[in-house]
C-alpha cells in the first residue's frame, strides 16, 4: 500500500465552511466507490443493502489529539486507518465487510481537500483490505476538532460469529498480522515532537517514515490481516478478537471471557514476531504495544491454525483457587497497553 501523501494538497482551497454542507458532500462523494451490497447508497436518508443471513455492525471514533495528529497523518493514512480499524473488528467476528458509514465532524475552517484525502484513504483501504466493501452513507457536522466515526457492517456468509468467549482448554492460540510494530511507531513519533504536545516537524515524521517503514506504516496506516478472519472462522477458530488495545489487555479479556487461562509463550513469540519489516521488536512492545490490529485466535486442537497465523500459546482451565486471566511463560502477566481513560499522552490534559 503506497502513501499517496502530496498528490493533492490539504491546505489551501476552498473550507468547509466557505462550501457549506451540499458543495462539501458533492466533492467527498466523489472519492467513495459503490459497495457491492448497496441497492440505495448515499444520498437518502438511509442506505438500503442487500444481506442475505446474519450481519455484524461495530462503530468506532477517531478524535484528533488522543486518537491521532494532523501534524502526523497525512489525510490519505488517517483515512486508510480509520477504515483498517474498523474492518478489523468485522473481520474479528469471523465476517466479511460489506459496508461502511462515515460520519464527519470539523472545524469550519478546515480546509475541504483535507476531508476528500480522507476519504481516498478509506477508499483505498476499503478495496485493499475487504474488495466489495465500500462507503455507502454518513453525516456532516462542526466540532473544535476533527472527528471522524466509522460503522462497519459485515455478513457472516451463514456462518456462526466467532466470539471471545468460544476458547476451551486444550485450544492453540495463535495470531495473525502485525504484533507490537505499531506502539514502535508511536513512540518514535512522540520522540520526534518538536515540542512537549507531541507535535512533529514535518521533516522529522518523513525521516522516521525513511528510517522506520514498517513501524511507521503500521502506526499511521495499519494492515491488518482482513481476509484472515473468514477463513479462520471456516477453519473451526473457537474464539477470536482483534487486538487493538495490546495483546495482553485483548488477550486479557479473551481468557476471562472464556471463563479459562491464555498461557502465552514467550520463546514462540520472539520468534514468530521479533523481527518484522526490519525493526526489532521487544517483547514488551508485543505485549503493551496496541494498536496493530491483529486477529487474535484460538482452535481446538484438531484444527490447525490457518496460513497466515501463527502459534503462541494454548489455553487451559484455571487450577483450584486460580483466577482465569493471561499468563507468560506459567506466570501472572499483568494487562498493559492502550486505556483512554488512563493513559496521558503529552499535550492532552
Amino acid at each position: 500500500m503506497e502513501n499517496a501523501s502530496g498528490e493533492m494538497p490539504t491546505t489551501g482551497g476552498p473550507t468547509v465552511g466557505e462550501l457549506g454542507e451540499a458543495g462539501v458532500l458533492r466533492r467527498v462523494l466523489a472519492a467513495f466507490g459503490a459497495a457491492d451490497a448497496a441497492i440505495v447508497g448515499p444520498g437518502d436518508d438511509c442506505a438500503v443493502l442487500r444481506a442475505s443471513g446474519d450481519t455484524v455492525v461495530t462503530t468506532d471514533t477517531m478524535v484528533e489529539g488522543p486518537d491521532f495528529r494532523r501534524a502526523w497523518h497525512d489525510g490519505f493514512d488517517l483515512g486508510w486507518k480509520l477504515a483498517a480499524t474498523n474492518l478489523s473488528d468485522v473481520a474479528a467476528m469471523g465476517a466479511r465487510p460489506v459496508a461502511l458509514t462515515v460520519a464527519f465532524a470539523v472545524p469550519r475552517d478546515t480546509p475541504v481537500a483535507l476531508l476528500e484525502r480522507i476519504a481516498a484513504g478509506i477508499d483505498a483501504a476499503c478495496r485493499a483490505l475487504a474488495p466489495g466493501c465500500g462507503v455507502v452513507g454518513g453525516d456532516l457536522g462542526t466540532a473544535p476538532v476533527v472527528m471522524a466515526s466509522v460503522t462497519a457492517i459485515g455478513a457472516l456468509d451463514g456462518r456462526e460469529p466467532v466470539l471471545r468467549a468460544g476458547a476451551r482448554p486444550g485450544d492453540v492460540v495463535a495470531y495473525a498480522g502485525d504484533l507490537g510494530l505499531a506502539g514502535i511507531g508511536l513512540g518514535l513519533l512522540f520522540a520526534a515532537s518538536a515540542d512537549a504536545d507531541g507535535t512533529a516537524r514535518g521533516d522529522g515524521v518523513q525521516a522516521l517514515r525513511d528510517g522506520h517503514p514498517a513501524a511507521l506504516r503500521a502506526q499511521l496506516a495499519p494492515n491488518p490481516p482482513i481476509r484472515l478472519g473468514a477463513i479462520a472462522a471456516g477453519a473451526g477458530a473457537s474464539a477470536m478478537m482483534d487486538v487493538s488495545d495490546s495483546l495482553s489487555i485483548d488477550a486479557d479479556r479473551l481468557a476471562r471471557a472464556s471463563a479459562a487461562v491464555l498461557d502465552l509463550d514467550g520463546a514462540l513469540l520472539a520468534a514468530a514476531f521479533g523481527e518484522q519489516g526490519g525493526e526489532r521488536v521487544p517483547l514488551s512492545a508485543m505485549l503493551a504495544g496496541g494498536e496493530d490490529h491483529g486477529l487474535l485466535a484460538t482452535f481446538p486442537a484438531s484444527a490447525a491454525p490457518p496460513e497466515g497465523f501463527r502459534t503462541i500459546g494454548t489455553m487451559r482451565a484455571p487450577e483450584a483457587g486460580e483466577a482465569p486471566g493471561l499468563r507468560l511463560d506459567g506466570d501472572v502477566c499483568a494487562p498493559r497497553g492502550w486505556d483512554p481513560y488512563t493513559v496521558r499522552l503529552p499535550g492532552l490534559r
